[in-house]
């Protein structure tokens, strides 16, 4: 079976990877790929976002499926692309891809269909001064986010109003470009987050494993945001109560909303939450494999991935028996100096070939050079164990952790510290 995986992060490194663990006779291509790719799959010198390339080199080499990563090419309509080619390709369509590349288009979304979520209002460039004044009728803290695809920079929480009237100004003046053309201003929700990750084949929805992700760049949740600073997998906020609370105001609601609303969505639905008193409330969509979440989640899986993918989009997902390893896992990000404000590329990485074999390492920021893995990007790799507790896969993580060593590398050390 021959595989086409679009992107280069630790996404689809674990996507690769997963679906090797179940067939090992399938031959894969990743474009464009990252250094861990070279070495096991096939890299190939196409940008995800080069649409027309990749139909070609999907009908040129014979690509039974292809599964597209990142979001910025499902927003540009790539399924679309591919199946006017009658190619198979697991990930939503152009208007379904419309939740992750506008807010405001999932707040109208979930307000619409009664989901639980904060309030907001949304303004236009045009409208700056109105927002303004409209983020004094928040309470503090107030979150401000660009409302298109900002590479998970766009989302910033002030704890005042000049911080909010600077944030606005800041969006609005073009440093997310064409994203930043429209802003949300959002109720600040306290409680604690989780990540669940659904599987959508039109007409049902079956969430996968649970999992938390570490979004803050330093120990203790300070620093900037990022776009995962680590995380694991199961998230025991989710308890049987809030499944069932999640089930009925959360998941019945978007399935028949779906429906309703004509959107014929196949693939992955990533739902934010913030957990607080028992009670799950939606902060956003995105519409592809979370990460570093993913790391953590299909580490943990025992069913054929291929499978997985071909009920989303056969309309099979009701047939499907999903099975899961009970043992938790947990999954310690590695990132270059400066990150995320800045990256280094080209430092040498030493240490991969020490590692235990039952170790996950997935690669997202390197490339392979004179044969050698070298940093290329600011989230570098992903380290994921798993233990018989979650304290016994932390120390695993960790422990593998230590072994690796590049100029500049940086991680949290908190991760899944309960």
């Amino acid at each position: 079976m021959n595989i086409l995986v679009i992107g280069n992060g630790g996404r689809e490194s674990a996507i690769c990877d997963t679906i090797k663990r179940f067939r090992p006779e399938a031959k894969l291509y990743v474009a464009p790929g990252n250094g861990g790719t070279a070495v096991k799959y096939t890299n190939v010198e196409i940008g995800v976002n080069e649409i027309n390339k990749l139909v070609s080199f999907a009908k040129d080499n014979d690509i039974d499926l292809t599964v597209v990563g990142p979001e910025e090419p499902l927003v540009l309509g790539v399924v679309d692309a591919f199946q006017k080619e009658g190619l198979k390709v697991f990930g939503p369509n152009e208007a379904c891809a419309t939740f992750e590349g506008s807010k405001d288009f999932t707040k109208i979304f979930l307000t619409k269909y009664n989901v639980p979520t904060a309030k907001y209002l949304t303004f236009t460039k045009e409208e700056e001064m109105a927002a303004k004044e409209a983020v004094q009728s928040f309470s503090l803290p107030v979150v401000i986010k660009a409302d298109g695809l900002a590479a998970g920079k766009g989302v910033l929480i002030c704890e005042s109003y000049k911080d909010a009237e600077e944030a606005i100004s800041e969006i609005f003046s073009g440093k997310f470009q064409e994203a930043g053309d429209k802003i949300v201003i959002e109720e600040f929700l306290t409680g604690i987050e989780a990540s669940l990750l659904c599987l959508v084949d039109g007409k049902t929805i079956v969430p996968l494993e649970t999992a938390r992700d570490y979004k803050r760049a330093l120990d203790n949740d300070g620093g900037l945001n990022t776009g995962g600073m680590g995380g694991f997998s199961p998230n025991p906020i989710i308890t049987p109560q809030v499944k069932a609370q999640i089930e009925t105001e959360i998941l019945n609601p978007i399935i028949e909303g779906f429906k309703t609303e004509g959107l014929d969505y196949h693939g992955i639905l990533f739902i934010g939450l913030m957990i607080e008193e028992g009670k799950a409330k939606v902060l956003e969509f995105n519409v592809r494999f979370g990460d570093p979440e993913t790391q953590s989640i299909l580490s943990r899986l025992e069913t054929d991935l291929v499978e997985v993918f071909e009920a989303c989009m056969n309309g099979t997902l009701a047939e499907l028996n999903l099975k899961w390893s009970t043992k938790p896992s947990v999954t310690v990000v590695l990132a270059s100096r400066g990150y995320p404000e800045t990256s280094e590329k080209g430092v040498p990485i030493y240490g991969l070939d020490t590692l235990e074999v039952d170790t996950y390492l997935y690669h997202a920021g390197t490339k392979l050079e004179d044969d050698i893995i070298k940093t290329n990007g600011g989230r570098v790799l992903a380290v994921t164990r798993i233990g018989e507790t979650l304290e016994e896969a932390r120390l695993a993580a960790y422990k593998e952790v230590e072994k690796i060593k590049f100029d500049g590398m940086q991680y949290r050390t908190d991760i899944a510290k309960m």
